[in-house]
């Protein structure tokens, strides 16, 4: 069974990229992720995820000298591997779409942190599910569900990702002229985007 997704750790409003690239540690040490509290020694839970998400969305000094922008891909950064979690940051512009898929066995959650990302559930029957999370809001998903994410808004925008256990693979979703719901296996190092529909045979 799906986990129920929950949105606004931190309400909207957040500062924008800009304004957080002016953080700077002064006189201390430099940051490390170990700084951000987190359950150690095991998978964590995807409302774990989502507490962890947004407590790295809080220290902007760990990844905002990352963001950078193409307007031909989304540009993505893996910010932090060991054997029970990944990170990933993940900038946005017009057009940025993943297509729908899956996150294989690992949990996830999503915290954007400037602009907005729209998130829909795949469905088959019944009205859409989605929705347009600004800075600020958070969300987290189980392995067992099928979402597409897409830029939304005007501006660019930036999103941190995390899965838990460490994302390797990923399954891209295609519906095609025959109605056929078709998986496509990737690998975790593979740029997920809308896949074209393939022809009926």
């Amino acid at each position: 069974m799906s986990s129920t997704s929950s949105a606004g750790v931190r309400g909207p409003g957040s500062p924008t990229v800009s304004q957080l690239s002016g953080v700077s540690s002064g006189r201390h040490r430099p940051p490390t992720f170990s700084a951000v509290p987190r359950p150690r020694g095991r998978d964590l839970s995807a409302p774990e995820l989502e507490t962890f998400v947004a407590e790295l969305a809080d220290r902007p000094e760990l990844w905002v000298h990352l963001v950078q922008h193409d307007s031909t891909q989304r540009h993505y950064e893996e910010l932090l591997r060991d054997e029970h979690l990944t990170a990933w940051l993940i900038c946005w512009l017009e057009d940025h779409d993943t297509g729908f898929h899956d996150h294989d066995v690992s949990s996830g959650a999503v915290a954007v942190v400037s602009g907005a990302v729209r998130e829909e559930r795949l469905v088959i029957e019944g009205p859409s599910r989605d929705r347009t999370l600004c800075a600020g809001e958070t969300f987290h998903f189980s392995p067992s569900d099928i979402h597409r994410v897409t830029h939304a808004g005007s501006g660019p925008a930036v999103s941190l990702h995390v899965y838990s256990p460490p994302l390797l693979r990923m399954g891209a979703y295609v519906i095609g002229e025959d109605g056929l719901l078709g998986r496509r296996p990737m690998s975790d190092l593979e740029e997920l985007r809308q896949l074209e529909r393939p022809p009926a045979s």
